[in-house]
C-alpha cells in the first residue's frame, strides 16, 4: 500500500487529509512540524509527501531540501502562499508539484495519484538505469545517442532545444521551474528571461506534438514552469 506523509501544522486540515486518504486505502503518517516530519520520513520512508510551507519550526522549503539529500519520493506542496517566488523556491528545492489553499480535495487526490503512478511506472528511461531512452506513442528520444525520432524519421533539434528537452525527459512528471530551466540552459544571468522559454518550448512542440496548441507531452504550468508527461 502507498504510504503518505502529511506535513501540516493546522490540526483540523491535517485530520481531514488523514481521514480522506485513509478512506482511499493509503497508509498515512502525520507530522505537525518539520523536525517530526524528517524523523518520520527517516524511520518509515514515505512513497509521497504532502508538505505545507508555513511550519512552526522551519520553513517547508528547508524540509524539502533536507529530504532531498537522501530521498527521491515525490513531494506535493500544499500551501496558502500563492506568490510565484514561493512556488519557484519550493520547486527549485526539489518539490514535484504545488497546490495553493483553499484547494479541491478531488484535485489533490488526482495529483497524488499522478505522483505515485509516475513513481510506480518509472521506466528504464531515467539516468539511474543507464539506458537513457524513452518512447512515447508519437516520438522516441535516445539520450545517449542524442537522437529524436518521430514517425520513422529523425527530428532535427537545435542544441538549445535538445538541452531543454533533455532536462524535462530526465525528470518525467516533475514540474521544473522556469528559473531552473533558464539557468541550466542559458546561464545564471538569464533566470528571469521567460520569453526565451516560450519561444523554444513552442518550437519543441511544433516538432514533437501532434497538436502543438494542445500539447500532450510538453505541459506548461502557468507562472511556474514545465513538465514532461510520458
Amino acid at each position: 500500500m502507498t504510504r503518505v506523509l502529511v506535513v501540516e501544522d493546522d490540526s483540523k486540515l491535517a485530520r481531514a487529509l488523514v481521514i480522506n486518504l485513509r478512506a482511499r486505502r493509503y497508509v498515512v503518517d502525520s507530522a505537525p512540524d518539520g523536525a517530526t516530519a524528517l524523523t518520520l520520513a527517516a524511520a518509515e520512508p514515505p512513497d509521497v509527501l504532502i508538505v505545507d510551507l508555513g511550519l512552526p519550526d522551519m520553513d517547508g522549503v528547508e524540509v524539502i531540501q533536507a529530504l532531498r539529500r537522501w530521498s527521491r519520493s515525490p513531494v506535493l506542496v500544499l500551501s496558502a502562499r500563492s506568490g510565484s517566488e514561493d512556488k519557484i523556491r519550493a520547486l527549485d528545492a526539489g518539490a514535484d508539484d504545488y497546490m495553493t489553499k483553499p484547494f479541491s480535495m478531488d484535485e489533490l487526490l488526482a495529483r497524488l495519484r499522478a505522483a505515485t503512478r509516475r513513481t510506480a511506472e518509472a521506466s528504464p528511461t531515467t539516468p539511474d538505469t543507464g539506458v537513457g531512452r524513452i518512447a512515447t506513442a508519437d516520438f522516441s528520444v535516445d539520450l545517449v545517442a542524442k537522437r529524436v525520432r518521430r514517425a520513422d524519421r529523425d527530428v532535427r533539434l537545435t542544441p538549445t532545444e535538445w538541452h531543454l528537452l533533455e532536462i524535462l525527459i530526465r525528470n518525467p512528471g516533475r514540474l521544473i521551474s522556469q528559473r531552473r530551466l533558464l539557468q541550466e540552459v542559458w546561464g545564471p544571468s538569464h533566470g528571469t528571461k521567460t520569453n526565451y522559454l516560450r519561444v523554444y518550448m513552442a518550437q519543441l512542440r511544433r516538432k514533437l506534438e501532434t497538436d502543438p496548441s494542445h500539447p500532450r507531452y510538453l505541459i506548461t504550468e502557468p507562472g511556474m514552469g514545465y513538465r514532461f508527461e510520458p
